[in-house]
């Protein structure tokens, strides 16, 4: 999904009430880093959700570039 971040993908799925979305990240260490997860009931997403994936992708990149510079895991 390009509008959050280069290597993020949507998963979609729905039911006869609504639209469900997972936005995620699956290119850092072969590990896929769920983003944002939420419903969607507009052929639109919501600007906030798009907001709320790109600063989780921001905190999974800063995580990562820690553990390459060998400051150790963090288990959270």
């Amino acid at each position: 999904m390009p509008s959050v971040g280069r290597g993020v993908w949507e998963s979609k799925d729905g039911d006869a009430r609504t639209w469900y979305r997972v936005l995620y990240l699956a290119r850092i260490g072969n590990v896929i880093h769920v983003l944002h997860c939420f419903e969607k009931d507009s052929r639109r997403t919501d600007r906030r959700d798009i907001e709320t994936a790109k600063a989780q992708l921001s905190q999974v990149q800063q995580r990562v570039r820690g553990l390459k510079g060998g400051k150790g895991a963090d288990t959270r």
